[in-house]
């Protein structure tokens, strides 16, 4: 089989795959709404229902994504094996396989070939389609998880995966139904129309987070930030903030953004199951932002009318020339205080002289995050009267 099949020479269809989303959806579609009419669900089976469903998505979110794919902090023990177990319940492949494939996904984004769910090629493809056919690109290489082949609970999951899959999508909606004289309501339930939609919202993200939405930090690649996905995906819709600064715990980063992951994260933090947060300077988030607001701000000039040219153009040039300024002083008091903290690891002497002096560091810091966030609100203030301007 050629490596880059035509439409005419479509890889084969992988039927297992294939046909446990076409049965799933089936039952959920016929049988889940039959049984409803005809028997009824109890209220504490529509509670499993939701208990297993979030702890499939978080799962995923927090352990399979955040944690073993891009490194964003560390679990306890604990920790990673509930999510290992009910990650497996998911039914979205292993730890191993799922993170690798996803760290391609990162590394070769949008590329037609090399990116397992390019959204290059259609909303189908990157939805569903990448997993229903032997394609290339979505073939097992874990030539970029060595540290996964390192973790004891990774191994294990991967090498038992289909029992500890099949246990943990039966096991617990069968125990749902018993608890209500009803195993079969519960296996419907809890069971397959949970998996339902466990997948269909982890599809999403590579789908309709790829095609629907804002590019607020890059525009490199197709990835969006929509805050009505992240509403039922655990605070993945924030893609991309992600897909700019992955190795970030969060993805919804204002205190506003729905982002349970993120929060379930802090909270693990607290209680000592999570440490080595990930997070990514303020500064470098604001830079991101000012650059696209350039970019965005100089695109709509071209085809601005009822405008000053001439006047806007200047004006862009000295707020490029700040911009260009407060890059090189961070950049500076980076080095600075990188140089400081190597000089305390060896002097401890002076020490509220070393204090001070990285209470005035924060506080410069700070300054410049300021300078970059009011730049960049007139800079959007810019960019709509342009828009205005090319009506």
């Amino acid at each position: 089989m050629p490596d880059n099949p035509t439409p005419n020479n479509k890889p084969p269809i992988l039927w297992a795959q294939t046909l446990m989303f076409v049965i799933t959806l089936a039952i959920a579609l016929i049988a889940v709404p039959w049984y409803g009419f005809t028997t009824g669900y109890h209220w504490s089976q529509w509670l499993g229902f939701v208990f297993i469903l979030g702890a499939n998505g978080i799962s995923i979110t927090a352990g399979y994504h955040r944690l073993w794919a891009h490194n964003a902090y560390k679990a306890h023990p604990v920790l990673r094996m509930f999510y290992a177990l009910f990650g497996a319940a998911a039914f979205q492949n292993s730890i191993l396989i799922w993170a690798s494939g996803h760290r391609r996904h990162h590394r070769h984004v949008d590329h037609i070939d090399h990116d397992p769910y390019s959204a290059k090629k259609g909303l189908w493809f990157s939805h569903i389609g990448w997993m229903i056919r032997d394609y290339p690109a979505g073939r097992d290489d874990f030539s970029n998880a060595r540290d996964l082949q390192r973790d004891k609970i990774v191994m294990w999951q991967h090498n038992h995966y289909m029992a500890i899959a099949l246990a943990m999508n039966f096991i617990p909606a069968m125990l749902v139904g018993w608890a209500c004289g009803d195993v079969w309501g519960g296996i419907l339930l809890a069971g397959v129309l949970r998996l339902v939609v466990s997948h269909h919202t982890t599809f999403f993200i590579n789908s309709l987070a790829h095609f629907w939405g804002r590019q607020p930090y890059t525009d490199e690649n197709s990835a969006r930030d929509n805050d009505i996905l992240a509403l039922f995906t655990y605070g993945e819709g924030y893609h991309n903030y992600h897909h700019i600064f992955q190795n970030d715990y969060r993805n919804g980063i204002r205190w506003w953004h729905f982002d349970p992951t993120k929060w379930l994260i802090k909270l693990c933090s607290w209680v000592g199951l999570a440490w080595d947060l990930k997070k990514i300077p303020d500064f470098k988030i604001q830079r991101a932002i000012v650059a696209m607001q350039f970019k965005r701000a100089e695109e709509k000039l071209k085809h601005a009318k009822s405008i000053d040219v001439s006047a806007v153009s200047e004006f862009l040039e000295h707020e490029y020339q700040q911009f260009a300024a407060s890059l090189q002083e961070w950049k500076l008091l980076s080095q600075q205080a990188y140089s400081d903290k190597c000089q305390q690891l060896v002097e401890s002497k002076e020490l509220l002289q070393q204090k001070w002096a990285e209470v005035s560091l924060k506080s410069r810091f700070k300054e410049l995050e300021y300078t970059l966030k009011m730049q960049a609100q007139r800079l959007r203030v810019l960019t709509l009267e342009l828009q205005a301007a090319t009506a």
